[in-house]
């Protein structure tokens, strides 16, 4: 019964998540990377939120890039999903294999500790540079996870975060393989020009998350392009961690309590 119990619970979160890309307005969903920071987005009132793979990793001492290992990032996952009720949606980088049926055994483990959905992207990162996958690799492994389970997939293409040549076009030319394969959303980061937003909008039938940059248009705007998704990834993590060097800098050279206190 508890499992009954539990199925019922997570497909009315995937379904609750689904509706959310479906609004008018633009879903603002807020990164977090811990049990703690998933509370305080809780509280301040997201409707749903997602995990930033670079700030999780980064708090293990990992560089971003699948270097931390699975088992590790679920402990995580587990802590966090155990603390909220919102949707959550898990950045899954590359799927942390290239085998489709290893990627989905791993995502049918987030879907059993109530994991909604996830990013999956078609780039890679190696020797710290991020290069552009082929988009088959991604549209099996996609299409493995939706033999397995219902999971909301937003299929993250890397044309613009690793300037590909006519990135706006490859970009179309890829949504349309992963929305075959089964995706549910498409996710383009550094997308951020109005014209190409609207060119893709509207030739792409799949929910646009876009990422937030200096030059993106307000989400005002961006609702007025079509746009169902903006993300921060670990924007707010990085800033914070700024915040944190300069406050151990000047306590060290000043010994000033209230720098730590304030």
């Amino acid at each position: 019964m508890v499992m009954t119990d539990n199925k019922y619970n997570i497909m009315s979160k995937v379904s609750r998540f689904k509706a959310l890309h479906a609004k008018d307005d633009v879903l603002l969903l807020g990164n977090v990377w811990d049990a703690h920071t998933a509370s305080l987005a809780e509280k301040a009132g997201y409707e749903a939120f997602g995990t930033s793979s670079h700030a999780i990793a980064f708090s293990f001492g990992y560089a971003d890039g699948e270097q931390i290992s699975f088992e590790e990032l679920l402990f995580v996952l587990k802590r966090i999903a155990a603390k909220i009720t919102i949707p959550l949606s898990v950045d899954f980088e590359a799927g942390y294999s290239n085998d489709p049926d290893t990627v989905a055994g791993y995502v049918k483990q987030l879907t059993d500790i109530g994991i909604v959905g996830i990013n999956l992207e078609d780039g890679q990162v190696k020797e710290e540079k991020r290069i552009l996958g082929d988009a088959s690799l991604l549209a099996d492994k996609i299409k493995a996870i939706k033999a397995k389970t219902d999971i909301f997939i937003n299929a993250r293409a890397d044309t613009y975060t690793t300037k590909a040549g006519n990135a706006l076009e490859e970009s179309i030319r890829r949504a349309g393989i992963y929305k075959e394969a089964g995706a549910d959303g498409i996710f383009i980061p550094l997308m951020e020009k109005q014209e190409e937003i609207k060119q893709f909008v509207g030739e792409v039938d799949l929910p646009l998350n876009v990422f937030v940059t200096p030059a993106l248009p307000g989400i005002r705007e961006l609702a007025s392009l079509g746009v169902k998704r903006v993300s921060h990834g670990a924007k707010q993590y990085d800033a914070l961690l700024k915040k944190a060097a300069e406050n151990f800098e000047r306590f060290k050279a000043t010994g000033d309590y209230s720098i730590i206190l304030s």
